[in-house]
């Protein structure tokens, strides 16, 4: 093969190279979580009193909603936050997820985790109109996550569980490593952030970000 040929050939390649880096992946609105609550219907009669039930306040995706209900939580040395939002339907378990910050706030070592996963993680309180709840475990701070429907993944090259990279934001944007794939039919195409992680971007609800394929 002669010189020539050689760099005709190299060029051919790294042109691919770079039109495939250069590639524009899947884009995904954002959606902020702010801190919230999820509740057992008994903790819900403990907060609330006997024989209520949450009230709905806004839809959200895969059945949940955010309730009218609040309830103040308090960490160590009783240090609280007011105000906190209530998801429903009720759940097998209580969890109350919050961001680094709030933690710090709370005085509490709240682990990262994904939702659900709360054997061994912080202890919180909860104070409500009519009574007091402790849990010895059940407060984390929220994993990163994108919720797409089976199409939607199928159509990017993924499934339920990978885990990808997320570029998002504009003059303090960043790239945000280890972000879940989670594939249902009853998701909305979302990335999930908390709003430590909003701020340091600089993004907000409804600001698109892109899958890095």
């Amino acid at each position: 093969m002669d010189s020539n040929n050689v760099e005709l050939i190299t060029r051919a390649v790294l042109q691919a190279l770079e039109g495939s880096s250069n590639r524009s992946g899947m884009m995904v609105p954002v959606g902020v979580s702010a801190r919230h609550i999820h509740l057992t219907q008994e903790h819900v009669e403990t907060l609330f009193g006997p024989g209520y039930h949450l009230t709905k306040k806004k839809d959200l995706m895969g059945g949940q909603f955010a309730a009218n209900e609040q309830c103040t939580i308090v960490g160590l040395k009783l240090r609280a936050i007011e105000n906190v939002r209530i998801l429903g339907p009720v759940r097998k378990a209580s969890q109350v997820e919050i961001s680094a910050t709030d933690a710090r706030t709370l005085g509490i070592n709240a682990p990262l985790r994904e939702s659900g996963d709360v054997a061994g993680s912080a202890p919180i309180s909860l104070v409500g109109p009519k009574g007091v709840l402790y849990l010895n475990e059940g407060c984390i701070v929220a994993a990163r996550h994108i919720h797409m429907t089976p199409q939607e993944a199928s159509g990017a090259g993924l499934k339920d569980g990978d885990y990808v990279s997320v570029k998002m934001g504009n003059e303090r944007g960043a790239v945000l490593d280890k972000v879940k794939i989670r594939v249902d039919p009853s998701f909305s195409l979302e990335m999930h952030i908390d709003t430590d992680e909003a701020n340091a971007c600089q993004v907000k609800q409804g600001d698109s970000a892109e899958i890095l394929l």
